[in-house]
């Protein structure tokens, strides 16, 4: 026996029905007179493991919490992280900015945390000092002379040719002259062009000398015509390095400012003499345009608004993309991503409509959650994360590689062939904890090969913890957190407590308290509600009993409908008399969150046959694997106890009567087998009883789940009918650490109105349920098997005679 209190076969005293906590024993009256609670309750192994997953900084030290849902995983490694992340150096900003030689490929800095906010402020000052400071640069005198300088230069050029040109053409009578054509010779007399006509009567020898000439004459101008491209190029470059001088000088102490500013940083630097050399060579961009762009034909002028976008365009390329911004934080990032889908992991790249066209850049580079929480913690939930798509291959890609690579699905995935931008991947130091459940932990254990390198440690939360006296302090201490954190109105002691017996029921063991904290927020959120509502200033345990009522009451519809079929005859469960090979069996029946215990006539038939116990539950496809192997221990049983001296030629069916659903479990074994004894013995059970417990096969009594449910079930569908004073739940011995019952059941078996019975044996049941002493019934089983077996051999011997 659990109790040394409990006797076996004996009704369970009324004290050991259920753990109550006195409240006298709470040394408070008010929660909000306690402190909050230290930690979670009950998790001293996971938080162990997830402190030593954060001291370990080698690869593949990441976290998985698994544990019910409700235990405070996410809560609790929230709290252990950025108690770690407070003590670290805050992670590094990270931007993109352009590159000037390829802009496909943007380039990434890594700017001590704070400094990106201002390099980007520094880039928008350049551009506006620039954007003034140009224009004035090219409109003072010095650059006027020297451009004029240059240009005076390449005319006097091009005129120095075509007049050396045309003085030897004039020396030999050919005249140089402009036709809309271009330029033209034609030969000349006493300063005037001959006409054809004048030009044919000359002497012939005159004539060819002048071809002579006129030839030699167009060889020259077109080795001149041939140069100008050239000098016209030639003058271009004099003019873009003017240009380039003169914005040097205006550039040069604008970003040796910025230079100074981070002279420690060698990236920033080589970005600054990239942006240096691209204002150079785009210096048009900064001053005022002389002439429209121009327009399609039939087109309409650019509005206003077309014309501003078009001029930030020009300049977006010397922006910064601050995709990562830590001015604000002190210490380590610590990040949850509730949706962690592909892009929202590792970022993406949006697009931007213009002028009917998308278009992208640098600019539109958007962060994931590895980008945020890089030098830092990423916190996810496993389920959400592995139902994503490919939010599990991109986190597993990202951890192996050690770097944040921004890429769409279709490049991941080797589908796309447009061209889009392919940013600098990001070196990645990041710590991840998955939440999830323990069927997922097994399953990606099993299946993953990746996932034991990536999640070495794993956080095991548990949903119970020991009901000593520390323990439930502790609670009362996290109930005053809850209340507190949620703004709700302090809770007295009796409230306190009552809150306290309903974690014990939730775990399901009077030694045990839930440390499923969900439920208790809930019923602690109700309860304050319901003080409201009553104009109460401190929630009382009427309001926690109020609250557990009105739970049940929003999912007891079927239940009731069930009891009431049951209390109308149209379910028979029998609560008096007695019936040979007939017993009440218990079930427990889960409706959302809630369970009732649901009871079940079971009845058993036996004949003369070959030693087989029929399922019928199991031949219908009704019956689950577990419920088939409690049948079949039945045979074990009847076979070690009666077959050792006989053949069983008996054939039983059992079968769980106005059953029209699924049948699985091995809770009924016990009761199956009494109602099996019974028929062989054709002694009656006496229906007051119902009986829980599986059974092995040396007919000792075991522990079943939902005792609770299962007892107060068969005690409501006996109140309804009146309670005599001999009905009652016969359960297994070592099920009494688990009674939490109400406290109806317990005022009810306190006042002798109601029982429930601890056996250890099949002996001592069927004797409590039959008065029968078991000798007695054995020798009748024996007697009945010896009457079939018997039969059986004349059977046998007369078919062998009729076929001889």
């Amino acid at each position: 026996m659990s109790d040394p209190a409990a006797q076996s076969g004996v009704p369970i005293p009324a004290g050991l029905l259920a753990r109550r906590c006195r409240p006298e024993e709470l040394p408070f009256q008010l929660s909000s007179e306690l402190p909050d609670a230290p930690a979670m309750i009950g998790q001293e192994r996971a938080a162990e493991a997830v402190a030593f997953a954060l001291r370990m900084r080698h690869k593949g030290y990441n976290v998985y919490a698994l544990g019910p849902a409700g235990t405070g995983r996410h809560a609790l490694a929230e709290d252990l992280l950025k108690s770690r992340a407070a003590t670290e150096s805050t992670a590094s900003d990270w931007c993109y900015v352009n590159n000037f030689a390829d802009p496909q490929r943007p380039h990434c800095l890594d700017l001590p945390a704070g400094q990106g906010t201002g390099l980007a402020a520094a880039m928008k000052h350049l551009v506006e000092e620039l954007r003034i400071a140009l224009p004035a640069a090219f409109e003072n005198n010095e650059y006027r002379a020297r451009r004029e300088v240059i240009d005076q230069q390449a005319k006097s050029r091009s005129e120095e040719a075509f007049g050396g040109l045309q003085e030897r053409a004039d020396a030999k009578g050919i005249a140089l002259i402009r036709t809309p054509m271009g330029l033209a010779l034609a030969p000349k007399r006493d300063g005037k062009v001959m006409n054809p006509e004048d030009f044919e009567a000359l002497p012939e020898e005159e004539r060819k000398q002048i071809e002579n000439d006129l030839q030699a004459a167009q060889t020259e101008l077109e080795g001149i015509m041939r140069q100008i491209p050239q000098w016209e190029r030639d003058h271009r470059e004099a003019v873009r390095a003017l240009n380039r001088d003169i914005t040097g000088f205006a550039v040069a102490s604008l970003i040796g400012e910025i230079r100074g500013n981070y002279a420690d940083l060698p990236g920033v630097l080589d970005y600054l003499d990239a942006v240096e050399r691209d204002i150079k060579e785009h210096v048009d961009d900064f001053l005022p345009q002389a002439q429209p762009q121009p327009q399609e034909p039939g087109s309409p002028p650019p509005t206003a608004a077309m014309q501003a976008a078009m001029e930030d365009m020009r300049f977006r390329r010397y922006q910064v993309n601050i995709i990562v911004d830590h001015s604000g934080l002190r210490g380590a990032p610590v990040i949850y991503e509730n949706n962690p889908t592909y892009q929202n992991l590792i970022g993406r790249v949006e697009h931007l409509a213009r002028f009917g066209a998308l278009i992208t850049d640098f600019n539109l580079i958007q962060p994931g959650a590895l980008h945020r929480a890089n030098g830092g913690y990423l916190i996810l939930d496993a389920e959400q994360l592995i139902v994503s798509g490919f939010g599990w291959p991109a986190l597993k890609r990202a951890l192996q590689s050690g770097e944040i690579r921004i890429e769409s699905i279709e490049q991941a995935l080797s589908l796309a062939t447009t061209v889009s931008l392919e940013p600098d991947p990001i070196p990645l130091d990041v710590k991840v904890v998955l939440v999830g459940s323990p069927l997922l932990y097994y399953v990606l254990s099993q299946h993953d090969d990746d996932f034991a390198e990536l999640f070495k440690i794993a956080a095991d939360f548990d949903d119970r913890v020991a009901r000593t006296g520390d323990a439930t302090m502790l609670y009362a201490r996290a109930i005053a957190t809850i209340v507190r954190r949620e703004h709700l109105r302090a809770f007295d002691r009796d409230a306190v407590a009552r809150v306290i017996e309903q974690a014990a029921r939730l775990a399901g063991d009077s030694d045990r308290l839930s440390t499923s904290l969900r439920a208790i927020v809930e019923l602690l959120q109700e309860a304050d509600q319901l003080a409201a509502d009553a104009g109460k200033e401190v929630v009382g345990a009427i309001e926690v009993q109020a609250a557990l009522d009105a739970q049940i009451r929003r999912g007891d519809r079927i239940y009731r409908r069930m009891q009431e079929e049951i209390g109308r005859r149209t379910i028979r469960i029998e609560t008096d008399g007695e019936v040979a090979g007939q017993i009440n069996g218990l079930s427990v029946i889960s409706l959302g969150a809630l369970a009732f215990g649901n009871p079940t006539r079971i009845t058993a038939q036996v004949r003369m046959g070959r030693g087989e116990v029929v399922d019928i539950e199991r031949e219908v496809q009704l019956g689950g694997p577990l419920h088939s192997k409690g049948v079949l221990i039945l045979s074990g049983f009847l076979g070690g106890r009666f077959g050792s001296e006989r053949p069983l030629s008996l054939h039983a069916s059992l079968v769980f009567e106005q059953s029209y659903g699924g049948v699985d479990g091995d809770s009924a074994s016990a009761a199956e087998l009494f109602a099996l004894l019974s028929a062989l013995a054709d002694v009656p059970i006496q229906q007051c009883f119902a009986v829980t417990g599986s059974v092995d096969q040396h007919g000792v009594i075991q522990a079943i789940g939902g005792v609770n449910e299962k007892i107060e079930g068969f005690f409501d569908i006996c109140k309804a009918g009146g309670l005599t004073g001999k009905q009652g739940c016969i359960i297994p011995a070592s099920n009494i650490k688990h009674l939490m019952l109400r406290a109806d059941v317990v005022a009810a078996c306190d006042a002798g109105k109601f029982r429930v019975i601890p056996i250890e044996t099949v002996d001592q049941g069927f004797a409590l349920l039959t008065g029968t002493p078991i000798e007695t019934t054995n020798q009748k089983i024996a007697a009945r098997l010896d009457d079939f077996a018997a039969k059986a051999a004349a059977l046998m011997r007369s078919q062998t005679g009729n076929v001889s």
